[in-house]
């Protein structure tokens, strides 16, 4: 009878480790373009409702004040006011650049693309 080896085989081989580490290797290449555009249009979709808002709350304010002039900051961010804090472009973090006149749009600081609501 031949005695068994106490040491015996565990873990594994250094060629399963390679196939293992090439195939999360391979499966992050695939998938990471997808996740990076996602994440941009999400970036770009959250600026267009960040102007929405903007534009809305630019509306109320003329609206409710029986006027034709662009309402400052202060009248439309705080406690009780239309907007709860000031709206800005996830992308760059920089504040959404208020309508010059009431029957325009607001619109975002960047130059990234699919961030306005005109287009």
């Amino acid at each position: 009878m031949k005695e068994s080896n106490s040491r015996g085989r565990s873990g594994f081989s250094l060629v399963e480790i390679m196939i293992v580490i090439a195939v999360v290797g391979l499966i992050v290449a695939i998938a990471l373009p997808g996740l990076i555009h996602a994440r941009l249009q999400s970036r770009a979709k959250a600026c267009q409702e960040h102007q929405v808002k903007l534009n809305w709350a630019v509306s109320e304010w003329a609206l409710a004040n029986n006027s034709a002039d662009v309402p400052c900051w202060s009248d439309l961010i705080g406690s009780g006011l239309y907007l709860n804090r000031t709206p800005h472009c996830p992308t760059t973090n920089i504040p959404i650049v208020m309508p010059p006149r009431l029957d325009t749009d607001s619109s975002c600081p960047t130059d990234e693309p699919n961030h306005s609501i005109s287009e």
